[in-house]
């Protein structure tokens, strides 16, 4: 199994960090890539990154630090992008929900940090809440299809699915597709390529039923494996080989 988007430097994880980790590998998790929020979240990343040789790192900014992102913060995130461990820009995006004040502010620190992602040769990660057409439309302007593209944790429509795919990205789902409540998730895993899906946890959160509500952790995925491929009708070991197969195309690991 490979866990294509996790924060393992989450202060949930810091009672038991070391060893959880070694742990999850000892029992079946491949390779983890863990993901950057802001500045410090980045740093972490790389950190685990170097202690872990099945950890790998995204590096960037958050939509809801888009405030409090310094120009210098820029320069060091393009530092980042050039250590051996770093595989991707993310995670980036948007997000409306939370951040709608900071509209402007995010859409240029999406942008900029495209940019940084073709300067540095490496696909992005990308985060999307309530801000589907900005969020398409940057990608599109920024020729998404160039440095390659993930959507995490997709929640949009199997429409906007078409379009995602259409500009060469991968599509990434998690806990949610095991959701009673969930709507678009399970009709994207049900429809999605089998060659541009890949599994996450996004741990600490979202843990799949029948651990919803608690710490989510990687070895969680065979639970969201095991419902995509009952979506799908084949055999969870085939949603699990595939999806560790793209992860390491996508991130070229």
């Amino acid at each position: 199994m490979i866990d294509a988007h996790a924060h393992y430097d989450d202060h949930a994880f810091d009672e038991d960090r070391d060893t959880l980790l070694p742990y999850l590998h000892e029992n079946g998790v491949e390779v983890i890539i863990n993901s950057g929020a802001d500045l410090e979240s980045s740093k972490s990343s790389i950190a685990l990154a170097e202690k872990y040789d099945f950890v790998y790192a995204a590096v960037g900014f958050h939509p809801d630090f888009a405030d409090k992102v310094r120009e210098s913060d820029y320069e060091e995130l393009l530092k980042f992008t050039k250590h051996e461990k770093v595989v991707a820009v993310g995670e980036i995006g948007l997000d409306y929900h939370y951040g709608r004040e900071y509209k402007e502010q995010q859409k240029e620190m999406f942008a900029r940090q495209m940019n940084i992602a073709h300067e540095a040769s490496l696909p992005v990660v990308i985060h999307e809440r309530e801000a589907c057409a900005d969020a398409l439309g940057i990608l599109k302007n920024k020729k998404v299809w160039e440095t390659g593209g993930l959507m995490h944790c997709f929640s949009e429509s199997p429409e906007t699915m078409e379009i995602v795919l259409s500009m060469g990205m991968y599509i990434s789902l998690g806990g949610v597709v095991t959701f009673k409540n969930a709507k678009t998730a399970p009709l994207c895993a049900a429809k999605v390529p089998k060659d541009r899906l890949l599994l996450e946890t996004d741990c600490p959160y979202l843990a799949p039923v029948p651990y919803r509500g608690k710490r989510n952790n990687s070895l969680y995925i065979k639970f969201s494996a095991e419902k995509i491929a009952e979506l799908r009708g084949v055999s969870a070991s085939e949603i699990i080989s595939a999806t560790a197969e793209n992860a390491r195309r996508f991130y070229g690991i």
